[in-house]
């Protein structure tokens, strides 16, 4: 093509010859017929100036798609297409490429052009399993009819807040233990900004004795080699579900070639986890240091934290926290950078979130190798969960000894435990590693309900297997519950009591794997649709639902697919009777 409005082509006989405006070519083939634009989707000048206009000086990288199409959403409640095109021109992204990223993660709604908009206000009703216990099926059946067709309401998967389920999102805003009068009335009240709680803010955390480890590290008083040996005597393990020995990882990523990364997993999306907002909603400095001595531990050039999209009051702490930290200096010379997940629960897992922050959809890796040699665009990555980044800090500060020093049963170390479901006090638990769920809940949550008796327990949220009250006495930490076919993961207690029907619960999280495969693997993406839709038949055929087991264990790219079966494996397992 010569320019923008001409180009060389051929005459009607096929010889080469004049330029003729564009418009007036023939088409191939030669009928008569005249094209009055070029061949696809045209794209409309006035969008190509909202969209220049909405990124104003923003970069045009290809990581920050998902950023991009995260302030389409916002300004305009949707992303139309004609925007979702000016966007990949102003990009230079393949139209295809952005149409897919913004398709794959839920919290993006994509309108073709000329189709109506969904309403101005939407109400996500959690279905997890800790709210469907507490009656959510019955408040999307119900709101509806009461808020009208000018409010959109959809069932949302897991939102982190579990202990005062059941819950909803008006618009950013959510409503705790909510029914279906309080969110018609919270739909009427137009208020949608989230709320945002009373925290430790830059001030308070320093005049309590925050960053003093920090700059100790800046100011060359410690050294790298020492940071990562006290967190290797101190037994800490990463706390996000797969449990790799923090020091060692820190070890391995200082070791590989520079550029190296950091990346945070902030996306707890597992059902009944919800202990990393408790840390961002309370102490973000103390989590934001831990980060920031990796950083330096590691010599990263550029930090990320991933942060999931269903905690709006999680980004406004942590940008203003990362606002203030960077302004005093205190990132040395690593860049850090805040990016919202979309809504896709499989970006939790490691690989998928560095897909994710490079601006993709979030589709697991193969492995290996592993993100600690070949992560972020192909470089080390320091890849560590929230609350993990908590405790480093006051491990440096108290000694490896203090940290291994706590434990019971012979564990060793303290975490955080997110207790949900038929207890009297639910909420993040602060414990030794080791407990077991029956101390946990009389020691740490008043008990059972009043009228409910201990029947079986989740110790790993919805991939953590199910077990009976029989096994209330397993200390609960890393490598005690694989020889069962469960694990602790991410420390999400789900308790079930006797007026509880494990079926329907193994049921409930089956439904949440469907929903969140990704999709990349045959396994996982028929595997549990086809799981999903023999339960819900009611009888229970052990061997059909084995063999779907089996190759999902088997065959799975990672760890969606390889624990999605775990709940009804447990269930014939530890329930027969339920299963009869």
């Amino acid at each position: 093509m010569a320019d923008g409005n001409a180009t060389p082509t051929t005459n009607g006989s096929g010889q080469a010859g004049d330029k003729r405006p564009f418009e007036r070519l023939i088409h191939p083939g030669g009928k008569g017929k005249t094209r009055n634009t070029p061949k696809g989707r045209q794209l409309p000048p006035e969008a190509q100036d909202e969209i220049r206009e909405l990124l104003g000086d923003r970069s045009r990288q290809g990581d920050m798609l998902i950023e991009h199409l995260h302030l389409i959403q916002d300004t305009y409640g949707c992303i139309h297409y004609r925007h979702l095109h000016a966007l990949a021109e102003e990009m230079r992204l393949p139209m295809a490429v952005a149409y897919e990223v913004a398709t794959f993660y839920a919290h993006f709604d994509v309108i073709e052009d000329g189709e109506p908009a969904p309403p101005p206000l939407t109400i996500r009703v959690c279905d997890g399993i800790a709210c469907e216990m507490e009656g959510a099926h019955e408040i999307l059946n119900l709101l509806p009819r009461e808020v009208g067709e000018h409010v959109r309401v959809v069932r949302a998967p897991c939102v982190g807040r579990c202990d005062t389920a059941p819950v909803a999102e008006v618009g950013h805003r959510f409503v705790d233990r909510c029914d279906v009068q309080t969110l018609a009335r919270a739909a009427e009240s137009g208020e949608q900004e989230p709320e945002v709680p009373e925290h430790i803010d830059f001030d308070d955390y320093v005049a309590g004795g925050g960053y003093t480890v920090l700059r100790e590290c800046l100011n060359g008083q410690r050294a790298p080699d020492d940071v990562v040996q006290a967190l290797s005597d101190s037994k800490l393990r990463g706390l996000g579900g797969a449990g790799f020995p923090t020091g060692m990882k820190w070890g391995i990523v200082r070791k590989q070639t520079y550029p190296r990364y950091v990346a945070i997993n902030a996306d707890e999306g597992e059902p009944g986890t919800f202990k990393d907002r408790w840390v961002m909603e309370r102490d973000p400095h103390r989590f934001l240091e831990g980060v920031l001595i990796g950083c330096w531990a590691t010599d990263a050039s550029a930090c990320y934290i991933y942060l999931r999209d269903e905690y709006p009051q999680c980004y406004e702490i942590m940008e203003r926290a990362i606002e203030r930290a960077v302004a005093e200096g205190l990132n040395g010379t690593c860049a850090v950078y805040l990016r919202r997940g979309a809504g896709a629960y499989i970006c939790g897992e490691e690989s998928a979130m560095l897909e994710s922050i490079e601006g993709k959809r979030g589709l697991p890796r193969h492995k290996p190798p592993f993100a600690a040699e070949v992560g972020l665009w192909g470089k080390p990555t320091l890849t560590n969960n929230v609350e993990t980044m908590y405790w480093v800090r006051d491990i440096l500060e108290q000694g490896a000894d203090w940290y291994a020093g706590h434990g019971r049963h012979g564990r060793q170390g303290l975490r955080l435990f997110s207790v949900s479901g038929r207890v009297k006090d639910p909420g993040v638990k602060l414990a030794p590693i080791g407990i077991t769920v029956r101390e946990l809940v009389e020691e740490y949550c008043g008990g059972m309900q009043d009228g409910q008796q201990l029947k079986a327990y989740l110790p790993g949220g919805a991939s953590g297997g199910i077990l009976p009250e029989s096994m209330a006495d397993i200390p609960l930490d890393k490598g005690t519950l694989e020889e069962y076919g469960c694990f602790l993961g991410s420390g999400a207690i789900v308790v079930l009591s006797d007026r509880d029907d494990v079926k329907a619960a193994a049921l409930n999280l089956m439904r949440f794997f469907e929903d969140e495969s990704c999709g990349q693997c045959t396994p996982c993406r028929c595997g549990t649709e086809k799981s999903r839709k023999l339960m819900e038949r009611g009888e229970w055929s052990r061997d059909k639902l084995g063999d779907l087991s089996t190759v999902m264990h088997d065959a799975s790219i990672c760890g969606l697919g390889q624990a999605a079966p775990n709940p009804v494996d447990c269930v014939f397992k530890f329930f027969p009777e339920d299963v009869r």
